[in-house]
């Protein structure tokens, strides 16, 4: 069966959305006036329906991210902000409160956030029960794991590929809420997991001092796509809706290329979810936007490398070697590697003796050497990054991708006049016809009247093929040709674009059932097992609708999100990530029984935190001591 490959990007605002459509994402995901996950990336409903108005023009789809718990006091205004999104154009929400499904909605899709904690193929087949037309795993699973859910549910499994990556599983994070009374569930979070911290033992004795023993590499499995979507992925997620926009435009270029060269190599596996093709201005390049070094992940079952000690900001490239300095320095000399430039305006990095991070920006940039604003001081042979390629950025300010959606041009001749008509790669379909005395023309017309048809530069549009289908050659005045392109362009525009006011009569756009019959769809089926778990806070119930939900389900006694109800008897983290296997003290280990049995984080502000291990889960766990 032919399976649809969507690339989905994020946007911190509407600007930065189209050019994630611009630059090759077949959906986009952005904050909404209020609870989505990231409150710093909030944005109104005009802006969005301007976002959706360039999106549709592709077949590409605009999901609202709604995910944060709510209140009980903020379910009317949530339910009239879901109507307003719906009008304006948005495809999906995606979302974490269950209370959604008790709401009055229009016809709109609801995918599930990472943020419930999808990890296994009771939960996934629980929530397509629910009415959940979209899943989005959790980051942990590996490709045995996500092909396993695949097999047992027919729901789309939308899985990240890019970008930061939060030390907890999704949703089992109360960290920040706890340590700064700001909520990750609430979309406030203060990323605890950052922080530099010392590890202590029982007694307080320093393990390691002021080290970032919770901050992971970012997320990279590019090399992964085509065994992804093997494993049933069609939804390939690129995290960072608080990422600038420069950012965005070179990561989605770079994942559009990579997943348009599988298509192509396997055309009767996979299709793309969107039109259109994208050209650019530069080289997508990951390594030279925002990371923090790569990883993928758990994706291959292992435990590669993924933690970076040093410093929770972007390293970037590696770019050469600084050579040894006796004393500090302006002028420092580079042993770089095969085909590095340094260019002034660039930002390197280095970790410096004491493992830190030391950053500066290049003045001037000369064969073998740099000179920088002040005087440095390098350990001998300091491994240089280039955190910031200031040629590259530069470029990627400016307009840096178009995106032409291919049509089909005909002119034929009527008894009255003409008719032209174009067709899009979408199968929309728009023509004019004008009355026009026929003249007979005394030298060939053909070639001129295609190329003045084909002329669409200030359209989205490229023509694919052109044809004029005349009885004889007949003059048409070059300007007559171009006013009715114009217009037939502009008809087929209003169709792509779509209604500005969307009816409530309309069908889904995946599925059959309205929201309005969600009650009912809360219930399971009596043969269904029992899914719902009721340790550890797992569905972060904050409001009566949510809770009566989860009884439904068959929870008997649903307890409160930690948002509502703090308990220390529950753990602030819940990670697939160990610090002990990270610094190769696996409690399986001889080396592990050196460290002590009990350890502790201990920020700069004192209060320290439990660390717990439960080796048959390979799981860890932070608790507030």
């Amino acid at each position: 069966m032919m399976q649809t490959i969507e690339l989905l990007s994020p946007a911190r605002d509407a600007q930065t959305g189209i050019e994630a459509i611009l630059h090759g994402a077949d959906a986009v995901y952005i904050g909404g006036p209020a609870y989505g996950a990231r409150a710093a990336a909030d944005n109104s409903i005009e802006d969005i329906r301007r976002l959706c108005t360039t999106a549709h023009i592709y077949g590409a789809k605009v999901y609202v991210a709604m995910n944060t718990i709510l209140m009980d006091s903020e379910l009317p205004y949530a339910e009239q902000m879901v109507y307003a999104l719906w009008q304006a154009g948005v495809d999906a929400l995606i979302v974490q409160d269950l209370a959604f499904l008790s709401m009055h909605l229009p016809p709109i899709a609801l995918h599930a956030s990472t943020q419930m904690d999808n990890r296994d193929a009771d939960k996934v087949a629980m929530l397509h029960q629910l009415g959940f037309e979209q899943v989005v795993l959790a980051r942990e699973l590996t490709l045995e794991q996500i092909s396993r859910i695949h097999r047992q549910t027919p729901v789309a499994l939308e899985a990240f590929v890019h970008g930061a990556l939060c030390v907890s599983y999704s949703g089992r994070c109360h960290a920040s809420q706890c340590a700064f009374g700001r909520s990750a569930n609430r979309g406030q979070c203060a990323q605890f997991c950052r922080l530099a911290f010392d590890l202590t033992d029982i007694q307080n004795n320093v393990v390691m001092s002021q080290r970032h023993l919770l901050s992971l590499r970012d997320m990279n499995r590019s090399a992964h796509l085509e065994a992804m979507m093997d494993a049933g992925v069609s939804s390939f997620k690129i995290e960072g809706r608080l990422k600038p926009t420069d950012y965005v435009k070179n990561v989605t270029a770079y994942y559009r290329q990579k997943i348009d060269t599988i298509i192509a190599r396997r055309p009767q596996d996979f299709q793309r979810a969107s039109y259109g093709r994208s050209t650019y201005t530069f080289t997508p390049d990951l390594h030279k936007s925002f990371n923090r070094g790569f990883t993928d992940y758990f994706l291959l079952g292992d435990r590669q490398p993924m933690h970076n000690f040093s410093t929770p900001k972007a390293t970037g490239e590696e770019v050469g070697t600084i050579l040894a300095t006796r004393r500090p320095s302006t002028n420092l000399r580079l042993d770089l590697l095969s085909g590095v430039t340094l260019n002034a305006g660039d930002g390197l990095c280095f970790i410096d003796e004491s493992g830190k991070l030391q950053g500066f920006r290049v003045n001037r940039a000369d064969t073998g050497s740099v000179s920088t604003a002040k005087p440095l001081h390098v350990h001998q042979n300091a491994r240089l990054f280039r955190n910031l390629d200031y040629a590259f950025t530069h470029n990627l300010e400016k307009p840096s991708a178009t995106r032409s959606l291919l049509i089909d041009l005909k002119l034929e001749e009527t008894p009255t006049g003409y008719i032209l008509s174009v067709t899009d790669e979408k199968g929309c379909r728009a023509e004019v016809e004008w009355g026009s005395e026929k003249q007979a023309a005394v030298s060939p017309q053909q070639a001129n009247q295609t190329r003045i048809l084909q002329k669409l530069g200030d359209t989205p549009f490229a023509a694919r093929d052109c044809q004029i289908c005349l009885h004889s050659e007949q003059f048409i005045p070059a300007s007559v040709l171009t006013a009715q392109r114009r217009k037939v362009c502009e008809l087929l525009l209003a169709q792509a674009e779509g209604p500005q006011q969307r009816s409530l009569e309309w069908p889904r756009v995946v599925g059959t059932e309205p929201q309005e019959a969600s009650a009912q769809v809360a219930t399971p089926k009596a043969e269904a097992p029992k899914r719902i778990d009721e340790r550890l806070y797992a569905y972060n119930i904050a409001n009566q609708a949510a809770q009566d939900i989860c009884r439904k389900l068959g929870a008997l006694a649903p307890t409160r999100a930690y948002e509502c109800q703090p308990d220390d008897k529950i753990p602030l983290m819940t990670c697939k990530y160990c610090l002990r296997h990270a610094l190769g003290a696996c409690l399986k280990t001889e080396r592990g029984r050196q460290l002590p049995a009990t350890l502790y984080l201990r920020p700069a502000n004192g209060q320290r935190y439990r660390l717990s291990f439960d080796c048959a889960r390979c799981e860890m766990q932070v608790w507030r001591s």
